[in-house]
């Protein structure tokens, strides 16, 4: 079976995003913690589903979904990027622009095979 790099991509992000939350949570973060943990999962989480998606309508759906937490999970590790945060991952900010660009051109690849 072929690889399919975007579900690749988000489970390691997600694992990743996980560790650095921990970080967050031993430095009193914890709001912080709990928002990026909850949209770093949920990535990945609709990425599976959109495998299984009824129909390409329910795919693009499904992967919105997943541009909409990646979106969200950004704007948590700009939060994070501040200039007193001495153990920072630039890696998540790769990585996460990465990923959004990847969902970004499945977005509009998928609504192009729609027409």
């Amino acid at each position: 079976m072929k690889e399919n790099i975007i579900v690749n991509k988000s489970i390691r992000f997600s694992v990743a995003a996980l560790n650095y939350c921990q970080i967050l949570f031993r430095q009193k973060q914890v709001v912080i913690a709990n928002q990026l943990s909850r949209a770093a999962v949920a990535i990945g989480a609709n990425i599976s589903e959109a495998q299984q998606a009824e129909s390409r309508i329910d795919f693009i759906h499904k992967i919105k979904l997943a541009a909409k937490e990646a979106s969200e999970v950004q704007y948590w590790l700009e939060i994070c990027r501040r200039p007193d945060e001495k153990e920072f991952r630039n890696e998540l900010m790769n990585d996460i622009r990465e990923i959004n660009a990847i969902l970004s051109r499945i977005i509009v690849t998928s609504k192009k095979n729609t027409k």
